[in-house]
C-alpha cells in the first residue's frame, strides 16, 4: 500500500496546483511524470479555449483542438485488485475528444491508426510510461495493449492537433502516439478520485449507500469542473467517472481547463439517486493480467 499512498499524496497535490489560476509550478515531485516527446509547433499563450471560439475555425489549426474540443478524462472503478495495484486504485479508461455539444465522433482518421501501441512506445524509449500504463491503464478483460490500441484508434484519431502535418516535415511516425498517452497519463495523475471521495467521507463499503449528489459534488469540487458518473448493476453501483475539460492550445502542449457545463446534451450519467461504492473483492494475478 505504500506506493499507492505516495501516488495519492502527489496526485492530490498536483490536482490542487492545477486548479489555481496563475499558480506557480508544482514542486518537482508532483509535476506530471512525462515530458511530451513532441515536435509539434509552439502555440501562443493567448489563443482561444476549445469550444469557445467566436468565429468559425478555418483550416486545420494545429493550435486549436476542434471539432472534438471537449476532452473527457475517464476512469474505472471495478471490484478487482489488479496485479501490481492496490485496494484504492481507480484506473484510466481513456481521454476522449467529444464535440462541443456533448456528442462525439469516433475512428476519425485525422492521424494514422496504430495496432501496435506498445511497440511504438518502446521504439520511442517510453518504458517508464508503459510501466505506468500497465499499473493504471488496465483492460477489464483481455490484454492491456488491446485496450490501448482501441482507445488510440477510436479516440486519438479524432484529435486534429495529432495529425502528422502538425509536426512538420520532420515528423517521426509514432510521436503522436507518445503525445496522446503522455498527456492522458499526466492528466490522470492529477485526478486521484479515491482521495477526493475519501476527503468527503465517501469510502468503499459493502452495504452503505451514498447520495449521488454528494459523490458528484465531491469530485466536482476537487477537479473544478463537471463530472459525469456512470453505474452498473441496477444503476446503483458506482463504476465510472468522466472529468470534463476544454483545452487552450494543442493537445500536445496545451492547458486543460475544467469545463463548467456538459454541453447541449446535458449530463450523460445513468446512476440512481443513491449509489453503492463497493470495495474490491478479488486480487488479480500476473497470469490473469497477461491473458
Amino acid at each position: 500500500m505504500a506506493s499507492s499512498s505516495l501516488r495519492s499524496l502527489f496526485a492530490y497535490a498536483g490536482g490542487l496546483f492545477s486548479q489555481l489560476p496563475g499558480a506557480p509550478q508544482a514542486p518537482s515531485d508532483v509535476r506530471p511524470f512525462y515530458e511530451p516527446l513532441s515536435g509539434a509547433p509552439s502555440c501562443p499563450i493567448d489563443g482561444p479555449i476549445s469550444c469557445h471560439n467566436n468565429t468559425p475555425v478555418v483550416g486545420n489549426s494545429c493550435c486549436f483542438v476542434h471539432p472534438g474540443g471537449r476532452l473527457l478524462l475517464t476512469q474505472f472503478w471495478d471490484q478487482k485488485v489488479h496485479a501490481g495495484g492496490a485496494e484504492d486504485d481507480w484506473t484510466l479508461h481513456g481521454l476522449w475528444p467529444d464535440l462541443c455539444d456533448g456528442t462525439w465522433d469516433q475512428f476519425c482518421h485525422m492521424t494514422p491508426n496504430y495496432n501496435n501501441v506498445t511497440e511504438v512506445l518502446e521504439k520511442h524509449g517510453q518504458q517508464e510510461l508503459i510501466e505506468f500504463m500497465n499499473r493504471y491503464w488496465l483492460a477489464g478483460y483481455g490484454p492491456n495493449w488491446h485496450l490501448w490500441d482501441h482507445e488510440y484508434n477510436k479516440h486519438a484519431t479524432c484529435i486534429n492537433t495529432l495529425a502528422p502535418a502538425c509536426y512538420g516535415e520532420d515528423h517521426v511516425p509514432g510521436v503522436e502516439v507518445v503525445d496522446y498517452f503522455t498527456r492522458a497519463s499526466a492528466l490522470f495523475r492529477t485526478l486521484d478520485t479515491s482521495r477526493a471521495l475519501e476527503k468527503a467521507g465517501i469510502v468503499p463499503h459493502a452495504r452503505r449507500h451514498y447520495p449521488l449528489v454528494d459523490v458528484q459534488a465531491a469530485l466536482e469540487k476537487f477537479s473544478g469542473g463537471k463530472v459525469v458518473l456512470r453505474c452498473t448493476g441496477r444503476r446503483d453501483v458506482l463504476h465510472e467517472a468522466w472529468y470534463h475539460y476544454f483545452i487552450k492550445g494543442s493537445l500536445q502542449t496545451g492547458e486543460f481547463i475544467p469545463a463548467q457545463d456538459y454541453g447541449n446534451k446535458g449530463d450523460a450519467g445513468n446512476c440512481a439517486p443513491w449509489v453503492r461504492y463497493l470495495p474490491k473483492r478479488a486480487h488479480g494475478n500476473e497470469a490473469e493480467e497477461d491473458l
